[in-house]
């Protein structure tokens, strides 16, 4: 199934996508029991297919990108997390920013797996049993605020507003029953920047949910963005950084394009 969250006069609400192209309602709690009526509905606004109660990130995740970064496969995940608050709709778009300037903003393609259910110390095997779907993930990166303006820390440089797109769909885990087999890339005014397959991870979908599981309470509605392959901004020779004007797409197979443009904080 896939899903997506829109904007009605009563606020945002849950519809489902079918193979005529059409939407129909969704009442219930996605993280619970939910039904698709037979309601035919006009989506409005479209927006993140999630309001992620948290985001946690895996950095350094794919082989190739560890070697375009001069680190080693590391021996654990690499835990770091982002503002829920850097949550941006599909077509809405990512800021620059001014107030704490940064000349040195990166795009990464993600795949982002959305917990469907509270879990805790679950084992890899049983892992993806607690996952509600996939949807696309720009972790966008102020690569100067992540390497000097931080204290040793990533979280500030990938926790500015407009910094987490995601969308433009949730689908359900029964459509993509592997999530480390499908092709993802990054698209920056057209020209293809990022193109790899989730089967390049370290530590693949279920070994991330048991790690992040353990000795702590994954709640419904947490995001976990599972890292990027190589080909980002920082690693190209020379350095492609985003700027007002660009557009940049995230394309992740069976889920679709998530495309955001890019303008300058207004302050």
């Amino acid at each position: 199934m896939k899903i997506i969250r829109h904007l009605t006069p009563a606020g945002p609400a849950y519809a489902a996508l079918q193979s005529d192209g059409s939407a129909r309602e969704i009442s219930g709690d996605v993280y619970g029991a939910f039904t698709v009526s037979d309601r035919v509905v006009n989506p409005g606004k479209l927006l993140a297919p999630v309001a992620p109660t948290n985001i946690l990130c895996i950095g350094l995740n794919y082989k190739r990108h560890a070697a375009e970064s001069n680190n080693p496969p590391p021996a654990y995940p690499v835990l770091f997390v982002k503002n829920t608050a850097t949550l941006q709709n599909p077509n809405d778009p990512i800021e620059i920013p001014v107030k704490l300037a940064s000349t040195q903003v990166d795009y990464e393609c993600e795949l982002a797996v959305v917990i469907g259910k509270a879990c805790k110390n679950v084992s890899r095997e049983q892992a993806l049993d607690y996952v509600l779907g996939y949807t696309c993930a720009n972790d966008v990166s102020a690569r100067d605020w992540q390497r000097n303006g931080g204290g040793g820390q990533w979280c500030q440089g990938k926790s500015f507003d407009t910094f987490c797109p995601l969308g433009p769909v949730l689908v359900t885990k029964d459509e993509i029953p592997n999530p480390n087999a499908l092709r993802i890339r990054t698209i920056l005014n057209g020209e293809t920047l990022q193109d790899w397959n989730t089967d390049d991870m370290i530590f693949d979908v279920p070994a991330i949910i048991a790690y992040l599981s353990s000795s702590k309470t994954l709640v419904p509605g947490t995001v976990i963005l599972t890292g990027t392959p190589h080909g980002v901004g920082f690693a190209r020779n020379p350095p492609v950084w985003l700027k007002s004007g660009d557009s940049v797409t995230i394309d992740i197979e069976k889920i679709g394009a998530l495309t955001n443009p890019v303008v300058n904080e207004k302050v």
